[in-house]
């Protein structure tokens, strides 16, 4: 590192940088925990569903034809493919989401998304968007919002 390197040309703006970057670091994975805390208590009371279980919702409504790759699913909402296999098969026990075999590849499978998964994800949107609002910093949103429009 070129701070230990030349530390009096480098040693004000690399601690100031590498401060400020823990910081900021410190505050985004409070705030992520606080949100996924939140959003595990009020999807689970409100609708029966985990973080993970509506996220997977989300990504299926958002596709054109209501269906993903299971790999790109797992891709997608950030968990191992023996995580969301696990996650599927509870979703697929409630009725929420099937699975159906990839017709180019014997060796793929889609998750689908059910009706009933449609209207449980409907359900739970105004909960997962009120905690969101509730608990991300302002500035994030703003950001958001531009990137938008």
């Amino acid at each position: 590192m070129l701070a230990n390197k030349w530390p009096e040309r480098y040693a004000s703006p690399v601690a100031a940088t590498q401060d400020n970057v823990v910081t900021a670091w410190r505050e985004m994975a409070a705030c992520h925990a606080a949100a996924c805390a939140a959003l595990e208590r009020e999807l689970g009371e409100g609708h029966g569903l985990g973080v993970s279980d509506f996220e997977v919702l989300e990504r299926l409504t958002e596709s054109e034809e209501r269906k993903f790759r299971a790999q790109d699913l797992a891709e997608a909402v950030h968990l191992s493919q023996s995580a969301l296999s696990r996650l599927v098969d509870r979703l697929a026990r409630h009725g929420l989401v099937e699975r159906c075999g990839c017709e180019g590849d014997r060796r793929g499978v889609y998750v689908v998304l059910t009706e009933a998964g449609e209207r449980r994800h409907a359900e739970a949107v105004p909960t997962h968007r009120a905690v969101l609002a509730r608990l991300l910093p302002a500035a994030m949103l703003t950001t958001a919002n531009n990137r938008l429009g």
